[in-house]
């Protein structure tokens, strides 16, 4: 394999195209209008314009993209995460043209897909499952009824879901009616498909998931979980491995239905097992994404890995080069996703330019990142900037590195989660391990963040008056920098 197209953009593009210049293959991007002289695109040993800014005239476009793989020259492509990497037409469309699609088959990406289908193909394993509907409901009636005999709180999801999309917690039958409604809706825009099932809310719930690496000879490993808890809109924003709550019987029990579910769907790749942790330890099935995770790196900070070049020589056709004994947990590993958000206002988009970014540098930091000084982020695309990645030698020191790199990190021209990080990292129920999914409705509240917001007004504030007295020049740039006081306020 001399060549790969990568059919994304911003930071997972620039993550493939590092690991192909390390392996000696050429790498080909592709934008849209607004990404001309995006960073993905520069460092790419070939780019094509593909289209506007349009995502269905562009990243979103599979013949287009098959089309410029065959006129470079391009051997495979990588479809990164989000977009088109888990569309099963675009992974039959690509080996159909006569590439190879860098990840799992199509029939793998149908069936873990769809959350019931997946739940059916795992049956076979006994692997735990949450209470809830067996099948695809359509009808209000009967989705009702469904909640009412699992007992509320209830979780309405889209059966062709991700993302949050198409969620819904119901916590009282009365609010029933308006949350299907709500989640149908948003299913069909979002997958063109409203059907739903019902679970049973898990009460303190933690997300952990499991990264599964599987060759096409019938070798699967599992490499450790992460632990997916600290999130908003049902979306991940702070990752880390190993989990803090996981007994190594645990680790080893979920790892081994982690591999099942690959073995359901005879899976080729690498792949994430989700599952839910309730607070009696019990774990439940939630579904599989057939990708690369955002949050892969903490994984290859533990075990050494690199989880591209793995995609990569799975696809051409290699065996695994070790075994499940072989794999064993190094130190701890953090991620901060580092969003253009504004943490302190329910993290709505901040579009702008980036006027100053400065990333931290340092032992035990690393930043993939898909912009730079200069660039602007803009409506069109998802707000991730970059993942701040952390390790340290046990959690307690990963913490520290994080809020250290946190204090370094240089950001101007709009708001980030950067706030939010120092935040969590400093606060003494995550700093514990005692968290759940809910701990941002539960310590990130209005009056937390007004008061967070306060004092750095007035920090802003004494800054300004010192340096007029001091004559030097003040210019008037916010700089997404928490300041001290965020890092030892616990």
């Amino acid at each position: 394999m001399n060549k790969i197209l990568i059919a994304n953009r911003g930071e997972i593009a620039v993550r493939v195209i590092k690991t192909c210049r390390k392996l000696g293959i050429k790498s080909v991007a592709v934008y849209s209008d607004a990404d001309k002289l995006a960073l993905h695109t520069t460092l790419a040993d070939e780019g094509y314009h593909i289209g506007s800014n349009i995502l269905s005239d562009s990243y979103l476009n599979a013949e287009k993209i098959i089309r410029v793989a065959l006129e470079s020259g391009a051997e495979a492509i990588h479809p990164g995460y989000g977009f088109l990497s888990e569309n099963e037409d675009f992974a039959r469309l690509v080996n159909d043209a006569g590439l190879i699609f860098i990840g799992p088959g199509p029939d793998a990406i149908r069936t873990m897909g769809n959350k019931l289908a997946a739940k059916e193909a795992v049956k076979a394993f006994n692997i735990p499952m949450v209470p809830g509907t067996d099948g695809i409901v359509k009808d209000k009636a009967i989705a009702k009824s469904a909640a009412i005999d699992a007992g509320f709180p209830i979780l309405i999801k889209a059966a062709a879901g991700g993302g949050g999309k198409g969620m819904r917690t119901v916590y009282t039958e009365s609010e029933f009616d308006e949350a299907y409604d709500r989640a149908v809706s948003e299913a069909v825009t979002a997958f063109k498909d409203g059907s739903v099932m019902i679970e049973k809310y898990v009460t303190k719930p933690r997300h952990i998931e499991i990264q599964i690496i599987a060759d096409n000879h019938g070798n699967v490993c599992h490499l450790f979980e992460r632990e997916c808890s600290i999130q908003r809109r049902h979306q991940k924003v702070i990752e880390e491995a190993p989990s803090s709550i996981l007994s190594e019987a645990m680790r080893q029990s979920m790892g081994r239905a982690a591999c099942d579910a690959a073995r359901a769907c005879n899976y080729s790749g690498v792949g994430t097992v989700e599952f839910l942790v309730d607070d009696e330890k019990n774990f439940y099935f939630l579904e599989m994404n057939t990708r690369l995770q955002v949050e892969h790196p903490v994984t290859e900070l533990i075990t050494g890995l690199d989880l591209v070049e793995q995609q990569i020589r799975i696809a051409k056709g290699e065996k695994l080069s070790f075994v499940q004994e072989d794999l064993k947990i190094n130190g701890h590993a953090i991620e901060l996703r580092l969003y253009a958000e504004d943490s302190f206002n329910n993290f709505l988009p901040s579009t702008g330019v980036l006027n100053e970014y400065i990333e931290p540098t340092g032992k035990g930091i690393r930043v993939d990142a898909g912009y730079r000084k200069g660039d602007e982020i803009s409506v069109y695309f998802d707000p991730l900037i970059a993942k701040l990645i952390v390790w340290g030698e046990d959690r307690n020191l990963a913490i520290q590195v994080m809020k250290a790199a946190i204090q370094q990190y240089q950001v101007s021209g709009l708001q980030t989660t950067l706030p939010f990080g120092a935040y969590v990292m400093n606060h003494p129920a995550f700093v514990t391990g005692n968290f759940d999914t809910g701990f941002v409705d539960k310590y990130y509240n209005s009056e937390v963040k007004a008061e967070l917001e306060k004092n750095e007004a007035i920090l802003a504030a004494i800054v300004a008056e010192y340096l007029s007295k001091n004559r030097h020049s003040v210019r008037p740039v916010h700089i997404e920098r928490p300041s001290a006081w965020r890092i030892n306020t616990w």
